[in-house]
């Protein structure tokens, strides 16, 4: 299964756009936003959990990005509310639920085999924000590879510079604006290295995952 997997080209996929498919356990469905492989793919995903929802023990060889949109989604005994940043790594294990329902930000298959970190950031905690020039950052990881922030923006900020060397955004919170056409929250955008982009924050600004450094890699796979 091929879905966004030219990762040269620009892709977009706009909240209005979500195709929910069922995945192989009931109640937990997703959202394909990219993806290269069957059942076992590098992908990336919005996954929905129903409440009372769960997913039995599994591993992932390739490890896995969390980021909770929506609701409260657990890891065993551990349960992450609406804003906590999740990084599993290749190898590691874990069983899913979620009592109340949960959406979830996900990425699998997207870590090099050398990645042993296991991270948990709170996003909600105002000691995680540092003020960056005309935006706030809350850094969630950061490597040769790649780094991965959560950004806030005033309206009518820009997001990026003159040239931005491949990003991958995902509306969190607002809205941005791209020319005549605007992402609400839950929109997903990736850019490739080399793009421009006049890409602004909405009316009532914006916060966003905000990826970069990975596409480069996955342009020569």
């Amino acid at each position: 299964m091929l879905i966004n997997s030219d990762f040269s080209r620009r892709a977009v996929v706009a909240r209005e756009q979500y195709q929910w498919i069922a995945s192989p356990q009931l109640g937990v469905e997703r959202v394909m936003l990219d993806r290269i492989g069957a059942e076992k793919a590098r992908a990336t995903s919005i996954v929905r959990y129903a409440a009372g929802s769960s997913f039995p023990h599994h591993v992932h060889p390739g490890g896995e990005e969390i980021l909770v949109l929506c609701g409260t989604f657990s890891e065993g005994d551990k349960h992450y509310p609406a804003g906590w940043y999740l990084r599993n790594p290749p190898g590691s294990s874990h069983q899913t639920a979620s009592n109340e329902g949960a959406t979830i930000f996900v990425k699998l298959w997207q870590m090099s085999v050398e990645d042993t970190h296991r991270v948990r950031v709170d996003t909600r905690d105002p000691q995680r924000w540092q003020r960056e020039g005309d935006r706030e950052i809350c850094m969630l990881f950061s490597s040769e590879d790649e780094r991965v922030c959560l950004q806030r923006l005033l309206p009518g900020a820009r997001l990026f510079g003159d040239s931005i060397d491949g990003a991958e955004v995902l509306v969190v919170d607002g809205e941005v604006i791209d020319g005549a056409e605007s992402y609400s929250r839950g929109s997903w955008i990736r850019l490739p290295g080399g793009s421009s982009s006049a890409i602004v924050a909405g009316s009532s600004g914006v916060t966003y995952y905000l990826k970069t450094g990975h596409l480069s890699a996955a342009v020569g796979a």
